[in-house]
């Protein structure tokens, strides 16, 4: 029974998370943005982040990271900094050029969020939202050493 429903949240997941990254990258183009460039940018536009940082956040690997931070750099959208707490590890952050190309994926996000939102109801998405954030936290202790 509990290797049935893993596989099912497994499969599942990974469904959702196929889908996620098409809508992603439908919301992006636009921009001339792909959905790695603004989960990388993303991920710094609050604060800057070291490369592991932003891998840790957002689940990916840290040389994935760094490939793409390398290239938002050479784009013109991110630039590194003088991390003050370690030397080597520099942060990331946007520039104007960035956050411009981040902000003009906005209106589309907000469109198709409304549009998620109105064939779920809102009840459910925050139920759904509830739902990932448990398994995250749950998979988080069984795997995090």
């Amino acid at each position: 029974m509990a290797a049935e429903l893993l596989s099912g949240l497994a499969l599942a997941s990974f469904r959702l998370n196929g889908q996620f990254l098409h809508v992603a990258e439908e919301l992006a183009k636009p921009a001339g943005m792909t959905a790695a460039w603004w989960q990388v940018l993303g991920a710094v536009l609050g604060e800057p982040l070291p490369v592991a940082g932003i891998a840790r956040v957002m689940g990916m690997t840290r040389q994935g990271v760094q490939r793409i931070a390398d290239l938002l750099v050479e784009r013109g959208l991110a630039e590194y900094r003088p991390n003050p707490a370690h030397r080597r590890a520099k942060l990331l952050q946007p520039t104007e050029a960035g956050r411009e190309a981040i902000a003009g994926i906005v209106p589309g996000h907000r469109e198709f969020a409304d549009r998620l939102v109105d064939v779920l109801g809102l009840d459910a998405a925050r139920e759904s939202l509830t739902a990932l954030h448990r398994l995250t936290a749950a998979l988080d202790r069984l795997i995090t050493p």
